[in-house]
């Protein structure tokens, strides 16, 4: 097939021309089209449910809400787990589905349980409803607005007006903008129309507060009354009975006495006020703002989407009243470009490496040019294929290209070589006979460029294979990779001898000086390493063994840390903390924070929004710190430096637990273990406070675990309660039902909306509760009265008790059961390590009760199933490349001869890693996968040249002398543009060069040792694998 294709080329080698002019024209158009992201998006298929019922306990929004929603989901096809966390008038329940479910089938059947739940649920104000279609890495924009000395509230508070402009003219116009499905107010005060009831004045009028809320109801509505036809002309008619302001509603009549109407405004305060809220924004310690968190439509490019974003801001800002400013703090357009320009950086600096040393290596400028461009035409026939699978252009799609870069190269520079050396030997006049040579000579080297190809292709195959976070992560570099190196072999076999028959002269050339030279250098140890092969194989196989020992001191990881350029830290406070004493807390540290002259900007964000997302108390705050350039920096070398210094300036605060991470990693260990962590430990069981107390047990047995820092057990416990309980007897007595009680918590203590303001296309709540002083403390609580049957009123503390007690801030839950998590992240030591040691201690130190168990999660449980996962690959892979060897010679022992040069690699990848510091992570195996292709590419071109000088008629010695010394210089040049090709990768330090380097050092340490290695052992060994071949 390869000749056939060689064929054509040489015979219609114009329309070759033609082709890579379209290649470059159309590739290059399409590159631009390409969409972008700082890293492939590895969420799984989640729907989320939300259920707000305001004012609701943490263990009744459990047993009532969660727990129903829970086992309605129960038995959902393609369902893998369910969690949910029920906190005080939240409950969020995430339902996760096999990554082949589509995440709109799987939205649609959550919908159909939801519904047939709903007659399990209590009532509520609004139904349970899906979370935004969006994925655990959408949170894409962030802004906050902000006012000057020009701005006119209209008479309301700065914090009331700012949410009101970003609820309803900020969030509406960015919610039209393509790919954004949601945005999340939170911050300042949502505006309410309240009615302050007097209980006093209630009962003076002989009223209630039942009576009260059905009468707001019954007069605030409009209706329809179809049409008349007046003359010519049909009228509409419409009965309007809207309520518009307060006003209209102090002046609605409750009851009639004596012909006296009693009105709203007799029996209460209407007035505007607060809304309840459970978040505040503040920023640099010295004031609150209002901000939105915009949300990506699941699928959705996010360089695209904040471009468009971008774009519309800026018809938003010119809509907002004057002095009213929206500013952006935190976008991942930046880190998409950081983390974009790192790759393509790395990818420029390889191909310009790679193409001086084609210059160096072939003498010849024209060879080189020939060469030099198959590196732009393997890429952009890679980019084309991105383009047709939907692949866009990240970290590691683009890391694909860029770890290939040398590789690519490689089949042209054998083919390259090999004709500018016959034309060089066989000089003819005329075009046929040259594009004879040609073809001859390609001919003879096509069969193993095709064959190192697809090995190459072969073993990067299974990395496919992986599943979850790992799969998502390396499945579209391989693929780019793969597109590329299908780019290359088309270039080899069908570009490269079209492009020789027009630019390679014939004429005797006098070989390059360095050629010379190595081939001079070679020689000599050559003959050496062939007489003393029992010498060289001893010396290889210590060198093995050696290797083979050093991995168990190597330390394991899953995935590097990327470096995101911000730290973001999640403050844990004392569970029984109030609002407003968490924002005092929190300012107190921003302004702490603020004082080191790294730091750009703080925004925090304290609590949750008032509907739906993350179900963070108000005791948890997450400090987001925007960086000056490190540049600028006096005091710190590097970013790890002043980490350290904020911990141990803020641990100094007392009540307080840091947990010092980045925004996207912050989002990744969530999506991992639903803790936002790098290591969770999840202790199982049913009964709360064994649950805490054996979680503090764990705490303690691990604290003295060397690399483990910002260890916490989850302060789940402490939240302080007024407990109201029915005396059943005393109700009895007095002819009160119960719940008589239980309306007096929610409606007269608690507050509820009951029905909606319309102002033109904004809306209000209107909020009916008692004043202030009447529910003040447990003690005005005993004072209520609660109507009997027969009109007495009797005080609550005759027929309930009220008491203070002590209840969970947050329940969570996991495999149907309570859970429980210690958690902790790891700095200055392996992954593998640290949780052998946390392992160790807890057998020793923790006994747990019957029915309890433990798992570990985050990114421990991900590298344990990746590290299995590879455990079956490598095997496979190792198995694959050893069928093709097989193919390609026919013969068992010249193929494992060629397999020699896998565990050639390993030694230098294994010392690489050690000498580096690097881990042996999912990145670093990735690295050994690909090594294990590409270190046998170099055995397939020297052991075929040395057969086909055997075929010749020269003797084995001679052959694998001869066969070696033609070979020396395709094989250092092809060993030399992918060491170099990855150099670039090996030494960065910008954004996402944390994920490539493991891998870059792999393969540019193994494939070192194996270059130096095979032109010596295989020469070496060959006599003894070709003595009697098996033959097929």
């Amino acid at each position: 097939m390869s000749a056939r294709l060689m064929d054509i080329s040489l015979r219609y080698r114009f329309l070759v021309v033609v082709a890579i002019a379209g290649i470059i024209g159309f590739g290059s158009y399409t590159y631009t089209q390409l969409p972008i992201d700082a890293f492939p998006d590895i969420s799984p298929v989640m729907v989320p449910v939300f259920a707000d019922v305001h004012g609701m306990a943490p263990e009744e929004i459990e047993r009532l809400i969660a727990f129903p929603i829970e086992s309605a989901m129960n038995g959902l096809p393609g369902v893998r787990q369910i969690k949910s966390t029920s906190a005080f008038g939240l409950a969020a329940v995430y339902v996760y589905f096999e990554d082949d479910v589509d995440i709109y089938f799987a939205r649609m059947i959550v919908a159909e349980r939801l519904n047939r739940a709903l007659a399990e649920l209590p009532p509520m104000h609004e139904p349970p409803q899906l979370g935004p279609i969006s994925t655990g890495l959408g949170q894409i924009f962030i802004y906050y607005l902000t006012l000057d000395e020009r701005a006119d509230t209209e008479g309301k508070a700065s914090d009331i007006y700012l949410r009101e402009i970003n609820d309803w003219v900020v969030k509406r116009q960015l919610q039209t903008v393509p790919g954004v499905t949601d945005i999340l107010s939170i911050g300042g005060h949502v505006l309410q129309y309240q009615i302050q009831v007097d209980p006093h004045a209630l009962n003076r009028y002989h009223v209630s507060l039942s009576d009260l809320v059905r009468a707001v109801r019954t007069n605030n509505a409009n209706a329809g009354g179809q049409f008349m036809v007046l003359g010519r002309e049909e009228h509409l008619v419409r009965g309007i009975g809207l309520l518009r302001d307060l006003e209209d509603i102090g002046s609605v009549p409750i009851a009639v006495r004596n012909g006296v109407p009693i009105r709203v405004a007799d029996v209460a305060a209407v007035r505007y006020g607060p809304e309840v809220r459970r978040g505040v924004v503040s920023r640099n310690g010295t004031a609150e703002v209002v901000s939105g968190m915009v949300l990506q439509l699941y699928g959705e490019n996010t360089s695209r989407v904040i471009g468009r974003l971008y774009a519309k801001i800026a018809d938003v800002q010119a809509s907002l009243p004057a002095g009213v400013r929206l500013v952006p703090y935190y976008a991942q357009a930046e880190l998409v470009r950081r983390a974009t320009g790192t790759v393509k950086k790395a990818l420029l600096l390889g191909a310009v490496m790679v193409v001086v040393t084609l210059f160096v290596f072939l003498g010849n400028v024209r060879s080189a040019l020939i060469v030099s461009l198959s590196l732009p035409l393997c890429a952009l026939i890679g980019v084309l294929l991105m383009r047709v699978t939907g692949i866009s252009a990240n970290l590691m799609s683009l890391g694909g290209i860029a770890i290939g870069i040398g590789m690519l190269a490689d089949g042209a520079i054998v083919m390259v070589e090999n004709i500018f050396r016959h034309l060089n030997m066989d000089v003819k006049d005329t075009a046929r006979e040259k594009a004879q040579i040609v073809f001859d000579a390609a001919s003879q080297v096509s069969r193993p460029i095709v064959f190192s190809i697809l090995i190459i292709v072969t073993v990067f195959l299974p990395i496919f294979a992986l599943q979850d976070v790992e799969g998502k992560m390396f499945a579209p570099m391989a693929a780019t990779l793969c597109f590329a190196l299908a780019g290359s072999l088309i270039v080899a076999v069908a570009v490269a001898p079209a492009l020789c028959t027009y630019f390679l002269k014939e004429h005797r050339h006098r070989e390059f000086r360095l050629v010379n030279w190595l081939t001079s250098l070679y020689h000599r140890p050559l003959r050496w390493a062939i007489r003393h092969r029992a010498v060289v194989l001893a010396a290889v196989l210590v060198a093995f063994f050696a290797s083979l020992l050093a991995i168990p001191h190597l330390g394991t990881e899953f995935i590097p840390t990327l470096e995101e350029g911000s730290i973001l830290i999640g403050v844990t406070m004392a569970p029984s903390i109030s609002l407003a004493k968490a924002t005092e807390t929190v300012q107190f540290l921003e302004r702490k924070i603020m004082r080191f002259e790294e730091v750009e900007e703080v925004v925090s964000r304290i609590g949750r929004p008032e509907s739906g997302s993350h179900p963070h108390p108000v005791n948890y705050a997450e400090v987001h710190i925007s960086l000056r350039p490190a540049s600028r920096w006096t005091r710190f070398a590097n970013k790890k430096e002043l980490v350290a210094a904020l911990n141990e300036t803020l641990s100094a605060h007392p009540g307080v637990q840091l947990n010092f991470t980045q925004p996207i990693q912050n989002a990744f260990d969530e999506l991992l273990s639903g803790i936002k962590a790098q290591v969770a430990i999840k202790l199982f069981g049913e009964d709360l406070e064994v649950l805490r107390d054996k979680a503090g047990e764990i705490a303690e047995a691990i604290a003295g675990v060397p690399g483990l820092v910002d260890l916490a057990a989850e302060q789940n416990f402490g939240q302080p309660q007024v407990q109201v309980i029915a005396d059943r007897v005393a109700c009895s007595r007095y002819g009160i039902d119960v719940s008589d009680i239980l309306e007096l918590v929610e409606l007269a203590i608690g507050g509820e909306v009951i029905d909606t303001i319309y102002l033109q296309s904004r809306r209000f709540g209107i909020h009916v509760r008692y004043q202030q002083p009447y529910r003040a403390d447990p003690e005005a609580i005993e004072g209520l009265l609660v109507p009997g049957r027969n009109g007495m009123l009797v005080p609550l503390k005759q027929v309930a008790t009220v008491g203070q007690v002590t209840g969970p801030i947050q329940i969570h839950r996991e495999h149907n059961q309570r859970r429980w998590v210690v958690q902790a992240n790891i700095r200055g030591r392996d992954t593998g390590g640290v949780i052998a040691d946390v392992k160790e201690a807890i057998a020793r130190k923790v006994t747990l009760p019957p029915g309890y168990h433990i798992e570990y999660g985050g990114q421990f449980e991900n590298q344990q199933r990746a590290m299995i996962r590879l455990s079956i690959i490598v095997p496979i892979v190792i198995a694959a490349v050893l069928l093709m060897l097989v193919l390609a010679f026919g013969s068992l022992r010249h193929a494992m001869l060629i397999v020699s040069g896998i565990p050639l690699a390993l030694i230098g990848g294994v010392f690489g890693l050690l000498g580096m510091g690097e881990y042996l992570s999912v990145p670093a195996a990735v690295g050994f996968i690909a090594l294990f292709g590409i270190a046998v590419q170099n055995g397939v071109v020297l052991v075929t040249r040395i057969n086909q000088m055997r075929d010749e008629g020269m003797t084995v010695d001679e052959a694998v002398i001869a066969g070696s010394l033609q070979r020396l210089r395709p094989v250092l040049m092809t060993a030399t543009t992918t060491v170099l090709g990855l150099l670039p990768l090996l030494l960065s330090h910008g954004i996402g060069s944390e994920v490539q380097r493991p891998l870059a050092t792999v393969v540019v340490f193994g494939l070192t040792s194996a270059t130096f290695l095979t032109l010596f052992v295989i020469p070496a060994l060959y006599p003894w694998f070709s003595r009697t071949t098996v033959e097929y």
